[in-house]
C-alpha cells in the first residue's frame, strides 16, 4: 500500500502539540477590522485548542 499524503492546506493551518492536542488560529482577523473594538481584536489573537470531534478529522488529514 502506498504512503498516505499529508493534506497540504491542513499542514499550513494546524499544529499538533506534544500531548496530541490540535491547535488552530481564530477566524475574523483578516479584514473589516475597523468595525471591531480593540478588545474584540485582541481576543482573536493567538491559537486555541480545537474541539475533540474536529481534531480527530484534522489528525487524519495530517496522517497522525
Amino acid at each position: 500500500m502506498p504512503k498516505m499524503k499529508t493534506h497540504s492546506s491542513a499542514k499550513k493551518r494546524f499544529r499538533v502539540t506534544r500531548n496530541g492536542k490540535v491547535m488552530r488560529f481564530q477566524s475574523g482577523k483578516r479584514h473589516l477590522l475597523r468595525k471591531r473594538s480593540k478588545k474584540a481584536k485582541t481576543r482573536l489573537t493567538g491559537a486555541v485548542v480545537m474541539a475533540q470531534g474536529d481534531a480527530r478529522r484534522i489528525r487524519a488529514m495530517l496522517c497522525i
